[in-house]
């Protein structure tokens, strides 16, 4: 089965990268850019008209929504056992936490580094950017008290869930001041852990090499 996965660095196609990598399926890159000022193709436009990635493409088809994305592939592999079955009981906690991630955190992470798209006017983007650090950290906060003593953040198993949520502290910079990993222990045990897994540190190579050469 293959797939193609409109893709840039630092985004969140990295995190379906990493699933694709998961299930051990066939694909293709196609790179784009995410850069604001630099046009997008045509092609990519067709498929997503905000401009953004990962899209996702197989045979005929085609969606975008990285939650969405993880959803679907996890589904469509259950032999990976990235998510809980449809009817098991973690299923529930398995999209409302994917979902929290997209729709909570990474809306908080747009709040700082998009504000023009939250603020009436350029002069109140700065109110909008302070608010989103302040909900990067009550967001991450309710992820940390979620997971608690668990191994994982479902519970003892290893899921999709856990790629999403160490996509999302690669990008955590506390230089903008934003909170660090280390102020949520638990949320900072499992980002380590996901990052030992070799298809983190294939995809993930130039973000581990940086981190540890800082």
């Amino acid at each position: 089965m293959s797939y193609k996965l409109y893709h840039a660095p630092a985004s969140a196609s990295l995190g379906i990268r990493v699933i694709l990598e998961e299930i051990g399926a066939d694909y293709e890159l196609i790179p784009v850019t995410i850069d604001m000022d630099k046009p997008r193709s045509h092609a990519h436009l067709a498929l997503n008209p905000n401009g953004w990635v990962p899209v996702l493409v197989w045979d005929e088809n085609a969606m975008y929504e990285c939650a969405a994305i993880a959803v679907f592939l996890c589904d469509r592999h259950p032999e990976a056992m990235l998510a809980p079955a449809l009817d098991a009981p973690e299923r529930g906690l398995f999209l409302q936490t994917l979902f929290y991630f997209s729709n909570a955190v990474q809306t908080a992470f747009q709040l700082d580094y998009y504000p023009d798209r939250f603020a009436d006017t350029p002069e109140t983007e700065q109110s909008a950017q302070r608010r989103g650090l302040r909900r990067l950290r009550e967001t991450w906060q309710v992820i940390d008290d979620q997971i608690g003593n668990n191994t994982w953040a479902l519970g003892d198993r290893f899921s999709a869930a856990d790629i999403y949520l160490f996509m999302l502290t690669t990008w955590l910079k506390p230089s903008r001041g934003q909170p660090a990993i280390q102020d949520f222990p638990n949320v900072a045990r499992i980002a380590d852990a996901v990052m030992q897994r070799p298809s983190v540190q294939l995809v993930y190579e130039g973000w581990i090499s940086e981190q540890t050469d800082g």
